[in-house]
């Protein structure tokens, strides 16, 4: 029998068009009327924040590929520059999808339905609201700006990266011979005063807003006296921000990306957004200026920038459009305890978040820092929130004799600056800093806290599978466990000794591993499960992964497929495997769900002859995460705790409100719900956290017994 080749390009999806996939997803949330209308703001914000991002890195690292003069084409088959053809045409359709949504459904919705007024135009000010307007302008505005020109003696002025700019062309007034000589100028949107301002309510009661654009366009004038301003018109560029390290040749890894971050404002540009009603010859010159070309220049049917919008959803009065905001419930095992290290004893705990509260990850480092008998903290640190309490118990730890020891990743991307403070303040705290490995990106999230106890040394570990961020842990679920197992407490040691040094153990007790041995446990993994459905066992694979585009595992999901395992696929964004090809993926399913919470756990279920082998981790399914990643995996073992992540994939699977479904023809679909009961696993998930933390409370309060004080004795007279 001919053996199959699984690795044809027509097999594979290319993974920054399955990207823009994802971004549809969410701008699909922002389409649907069923969700509440400022919800419906948010997720086109979002849409927004997400291009920037991508364009920034995975569009910059293409054109870089392309200037090496790189053609080597990708697993679906497209070169470097056949992907850039592609991602632009997709692109363009996308904005213009984001725009037609904005401009026929939202921007009416926001005055018909909330009374909110958005003057799109500052043409449309009513009397009152452009002298308004006007004084705001002179009084709050005027003192900020910067005018800059472009001359023969003035060079065309550095526009920063994701500034909003208006340009403009202007020319001398009176000028009363010879043809009329245009010159540019240009002013930068400032960053430090707020882009929405209130106007006075309009006389139906309705709150006005206007942009900080429109009222700068309206008086641009008075920023150029002896001139005439003949057009002006918003702008704004992305650079390449894909920063370019070379690890190896640098002295000092924390100077060398300060001083990598300088540069991501001189990039080159990649993206050039204009108003769609821009001045021909000032367009001109911006794409001459900035090296766009047509495919690059994206001309815009409104308001630049929609992350805007995001500002619109945090003003106060709105609250009946919004949908109501969750509180995280208590995690049940911590209810009406207060000794951390006693609970975990007893038995491992199973974090779920957002739905239970992030608070027991803080007070572990917290009692850790203050309790007398803690020796030491090791954790790693990716991304962190801007007033982190964790990197505050961390310093308390030190400051209180603690031998702490901190991995900082400083190659977080679009975190390296903030990274960068926090690191130096644990150092300044006395914590030993490790600045991450040469050529890796520590991914994994673990803590260890070394505890001296009356039966010895113990230790204590929390592993997740999102960072140790306790502002996204409000909006990204992600899964933990803590854990007192000597097997956990052994391999936790030995990750921060690989960190902090060269101490790399012939083998693991439990946690498996990335770089180093991680993917040939998952091949190894899958592998045992086609054998199984070869053997006519039942063979059964199911993963909850934010991204899919490892070739190998592909492949190798291909092959158990196509020998009959069942394969069930949770993908939150970018997936590079197809289904439903004929004798290569029909047992296989790929659904994502985008929902109210980004879905970022990592979940691995392998059926393993009854066995059901359950993992949790940091890890994606990607190359990057694989075999350029620090990254851990590991084993739930617990048999209460497996059945809880069970039944996670469970709910998420049988989803049918905010799951798309990924379909033969590479597009997703929301589920047909024909004859189904509706099931948000979101919602579904926030209900349970607080039915079994109200249950919890009340078996505490019944199980605590009363027991009445003595009677006082009264003396005699």
């Amino acid at each position: 029998m001919e053996e199959k080749n699984y690795r044809k390009a027509e097999y594979y999806v290319n993974r920054e068009r399955s990207w823009l996939l994802f971004n549809r997803r969410v701008l699909s949330e922002a389409r649907d009327s069923s969700i509440p209308l400022f919800e419906r703001l948010k997720f086109l914000s979002i849409t927004s924040s997400n291009l920037d991002e991508f364009y920034m890195v995975r569009v910059a690292s293409l054109k870089d590929q392309v200037h090496a003069q790189y053609t080597k084409p990708d697993i679906a088959g497209l070169s470097p520059k056949d992907q850039l053809k592609k991602i632009s045409e997709d692109t363009h359709e996308l904005v213009q999808l984001q725009y037609s949504t904005y401009n026929r459904s939202l921007y009416p919705a926001l005055k018909n339905k909330a009374g909110l007024v958005l003057i799109s135009q500052h043409e449309e000010l009513s009397k009152h609201q452009k002298k308004f307007v006007d004084e705001y302008f002179e009084e709050n505005i005027y003192p900020v700006l910067t005018p800059m020109a472009m001359d023969s003696s003035r060079p065309f002025p550095l526009i920063r990266n994701r500034s909003l700019n208006i340009g403009a062309l202007i020319s001398k007034k009176d000028r009363k011979k010879g043809k009329e000589v245009l010159e540019f100028a240009t002013v930068q949107v400032p960053a430090v005063l707020p882009r929405v301002i209130g106007l006075p309510d309009d006389k139906d009661g309705q709150k006005v807003v206007i942009l900080l654009e429109e009222i700068i366009e309206r008086n641009i004038g008075k920023l150029f006296l002896s001139y005439d301003v003949v057009c002006a018109h918003p702008y704004r560029i992305m650079r390449n921000a894909d920063l370019s390290i070379d690890e190896d040749e640098a002295e000092d890894l924390l100077k060398e990306i300060q001083k990598q971050l300088k540069k991501r404002q001189w990039g080159e540009v990649i993206r050039l957004e204009v108003e769609d009603r821009i001045d021909k010859r000032l367009l001109k010159i911006l794409k001459t200026e900035f090296q766009s070309k047509e495919e690059d220049i994206f001309h815009i049917p409104g308001p630049l920038d929609l992350t805007f919008l995001m500002k619109l959803y945090g003003l106060e009065g709105f609250d009946q459009f919004k949908a109501q905001p969750h509180q995280p419930a208590p995690v049940p095992a911590f209810i009406d305890q207060d000794d951390i290290f006693e609970v975990i004893q007893k038995r491992d705990v199973f974090l779920h978040h957002p739905y239970m509260s992030f608070d027991p990850v803080v007070n572990f480092v917290r009692q850790a820092a203050k309790d007398p008998d803690v020796l030491a903290i090791k954790q790693t640190l990716y991304r962190v929130s801007g007033n982190s309490p964790i990197i505050a118990a961390l310093a308390k730890a030190a400051e209180n004799g603690k031998q702490v020891s901190v991995l900082v990743e400083l190659k977080a991307r679009f975190d390296e600056e903030n990274n960068i403070v926090w690191a130096k303040m644990l150092e300044k705290a006395g914590c030993h800093v490790i600045y991450g490995l040469v050529g890796l990106k520590t991914h994994s999230k673990i803590t260890l806290v070394v505890r001296r106890e009356e039966t010895g040394i113990r230790r204590y570990v929390h592993l997740g599978t999102g960072n140790y961020n306790d502002s996204t842990a409000r909006l990204y679920t992600d899964c933990g466990i803590f854990t007192c197992d000597a097997r956990f407490g052994e391999d936790a040691t030995a990750v921060f000794n690989m960190l902090s040094g060269y101490s790399e153990p012939k083998s693991w007790h439990k946690l498996i591993m990335a770089p180093l041995w991680m993917k040939k446990r998952f091949l190894r993994m899958i592998q045992t499960e086609r054998e199984h459905a070869e053997e006519g066992k039942p063979a059964h694979i199911a993963a909850k992964i934010n991204s899919l585009c490892d070739p190998d595992i592909i492949e190798a999901l291909y092959q158990a497929s196509s020998s009959g395992v069942k394969i069930d696929l949770l993908i939150r964004g970018i997936c590079c495997l197809k289904v439903g090809t004929p004798g290569i993926s029909e047992n296989i399913r790929v659904r994502s769900i985008v929902g109210d919470f980004l879905e970022h756990s990592r979940i691995f279920y392998f059926y393993n002859n009854g066995a059901e082998d359950v993992f949790m981790g940091s890890a994606d399914w990607m190359t990057r995460n694989l075999d350029r990643r620090v990254e851990i995996v590991f084993p739930v073992e617990d048999e209460k705790i497996k059945q809880e992540v069970l039944h996670i994939l469970d709910m998420e699977f049988r989803d049918n409100i905010k799951a798309h479904i990924l379909k033969e023809d590479g597009h997703y679909e929301k589920q047909d719900r024909r004859g189904k009961a509706p099931l948000n696993s979101q919602m579904l998930f926030c209900r349970e956290a607080g039915e079994q933390a109200a249950s919890m409370k009340k078996q505490h309060e019944k199980t605590r017994v009363f027991i009445p004080a003595e009677p006082e004795h009264l003396e005699e007279d």
